[in-house]
């Protein structure tokens, strides 16, 4: 039997269980897969919503699994300049590429194209396996629930 998952909590501590995906199945509102230790879970999520490395759900059964975002194939682009970093990041979003964004570096998923788009600009590439946490977007808006969310089947 297929263990379910349909509720995000809000509070963070123990876990009982560990789900490990790439960004793009954290994406998804519905996903059959298997916890860590090689358990079938079917996930339900709401619409839009995205799990992010490190966030606790409940299992039907009363388990807490915690979030894991997998390693994936990244380039990290760094550069001493801000304005080229800039310029890269208004590409790339044209392009309407996810990014994670940090202090002088942006990572995406690997791509030969926009590596190339990126070099030709100048900046630096660095190809790693990594976790992938983009940013959630200006439209995303912030939840200041007190109560467990529920992942209910829509």
């Amino acid at each position: 039997m297929t263990l379910l998952i349909t509720e995000k909590l809000d509070a963070h501590g123990p876990c009982d269980a560990t789900l490990t995906l790439p960004f793009e199945l954290r994406q998804k509102s519905r996903l059959l897969t298997a916890l860590d230790g090689g358990e079938a879970v079917g996930l339900f999520q709401p619409r839009g919503a995205v799990l992010r490395d490190g966030d606790r759900l409940r299992a039907s059964d009363g388990r807490v699994v915690r979030v894991v975002a997998a390693r994936e194939a990244v380039t990290t682009v760094s550069t001493p300049g801000s304005l080229l970093l800039v310029r890269a990041a208004y590409h790339l979003g044209n392009r309407h590429v996810p990014l994670q964004i940090g202090v002088g570096w942006m990572r995406y998923l690997r791509d030969h194209v926009l590596d190339q788009m990126v070099t030709e600009l100048g900046l630096d590439l660095l190809h790693e396996d990594a976790p992938f946490e983009p940013e959630a977007g200006a439209y995303a808006g912030h939840a200041h629930a007190h109560a467990p969310s529920r992942l209910a089947p829509a």
